[in-house]
């Protein structure tokens, strides 16, 4: 698979925006993932005081299969080994951010499968989310691509490999959680009581 063209079309583009476009978006791909991570507590938290066990199950489900798909998405890059498109591309622009150590392989981007995984796990949660975190992995995504330490495909089949995972993640593990945390709901002590909330008041 090359995309290289289309890798030297979106380098050159970034190359030619202003100072803060280019901070912005080298300060989203190195730190927007924190979003999620703050989204995966808010939608935990607020999941707390649900009458539906399984509302709780979703909420707790989406770190965990977040995690996987990042798992599978390194098993991945350890296996395919594609250098990364800021040393191999013949007379591309310098990345915007340092390029990753030669190790540090390419194809999938790990960025992009934590977002469109996170991105997926959170919607199924709180399906009014969507709106929200799609967008901000397509951000992510294209991020990676823009700073110039990924190609295009990279990204690409990042955010299929996070979210097709997730999505099956989720459906494989939402009965399972749902039991498990209506269990624990009902054993009633304290730390009980935290991870699972103590649902809605009687």
């Amino acid at each position: 698979m090359d995309s290289s063209g289309l890798y030297l079309d979106v380098t050159d583009f970034a190359h030619s925006t202003p100072a803060w476009v280019q901070s912005a978006f080298e300060f989203w791909t190195e730190y927007g993932l924190l979003v999620f991570g703050a989204l995966f507590i808010a939608v935990w938290w607020r999941a707390r005081g649900a009458r539906d066990p399984r509302t709780v199950a979703l909420a707790v489900l989406a770190p965990f299969v977040t995690a996987l798909a990042y798992v599978a998405s390194e098993l991945v890059k350890s296996t395919v080994d594609e250098e990364r498109p800021c040393r191999a591309v013949a007379g591309a622009a310098a990345s915007l951010i340092k390029c990753p150590a030669t190790g540090d392989w390419s194809f999938p981007s790990n960025h992009s499968a934590i977002a469109g995984a996170a991105a997926v796990a959170l919607a199924l949660a709180v399906r009014r989310l969507v709106l929200l975190t799609v967008p901000l992995a397509l951000l992510m995504a294209f991020s990676r691509v823009f700073v110039g330490v990924h190609y295009p495909h990279d990204v690409a089949m990042g955010l299929v490999l996070g979210a097709s995972l997730a999505a099956l993640a989720v459906l494989a593990l939402a009965g399972p959680a749902t039991r498990v945390l209506a269990a624990v709901r009902t054993s009633g002590g304290r730390t009980a009581v935290l991870i699972a909330g103590p649902g809605p008041a009687r």
